[in-house]
């Protein structure tokens, strides 16, 4: 487990992987089952879990001119630097769970290897925009590329209509952060059902938390 940051009570968990792995469905079963055992938590995501960050997502997944690579990136900093200011870092003083759907891993993964841009120049601004809080648990739900946009319907986002290139190099991403990072990051394999993609989720929290 991370060193804990000053006034630190609570534990930071991410929920990480490509367009159409199933994290959002994993993390609101997540949420029932802590419901179930009275552990406090709270479940957010990026973009969009601030009321600023609300309006940041609109742009970044809906806006229909061009985007430059660098804006996309900043535009994603600033949602993030809100997020743990005005909801991820209170919470967590005040011993909450937080269950978040993306975090850094995601801008590592969509911007640096997605788009190309440099990783330690991402990994040094996520540093200022996180203010130095890093989850202690993150799960990354790897799932085959071409199935993962298969399970993608109806109208796409920006980063969803990217295509399945775009998408293999987002999977070999996570990958290569989960290999980097093993004592944080941990890979589900989100090609089975959503009930035993859900039990082994599980085993990964249970161990974690000791619940």
């Amino acid at each position: 487990m991370q060193e804990e940051y000053a006034g630190r009570k609570g534990y930071f968990i991410t929920f990480e992987g490509a367009d159409g792995c199933g994290k959002t469905t994993q993390i609101q079963l997540l949420g029932e089952y802590l419901n179930k055992k009275n552990i406090q938590y709270i479940l957010t995501r990026e973009p969009g879990g601030s009321d600023l960050g609300i309006h940041l997502r609109k742009i970044l997944l809906h806006y229909e001119n061009p985007v430059s690579n660098i804006a996309e990136t900043f535009l994603y900093l600033a949602d993030r630097a809100q997020h743990i200011e005005y909801k991820i870092k209170p919470a967590l003083q005040e011993g909450k769970i937080v269950l978040c759907d993306r975090h850094t891993d995601s801008t590592l993964a969509y911007q640096g290897y997605g788009r190309c841009q440099d990783l330690e120049k991402i990994k040094y601004l996520n540093n200022i925009a996180t203010n130095g809080i890093k989850p202690d648990l993150t799960i990354v739900f790897d799932i085959d590329s071409e199935v993962a946009q298969k399970r993608l319907q109806g109208e796409k986002d920006r980063l969803e209509a990217e295509g399945l290139e775009f998408h293999k190099k987002l999977r070999q991403g996570y990958l290569d952060i989960a290999k980097k990072d093993p004592k944080r990051v941990k890979v589900v394999d989100a090609n089975q059902s959503i009930e035993k993609v859900f039990s082994d989720t599980l085993n990964v929290i249970e161990e974690y938390l000791n619940v």
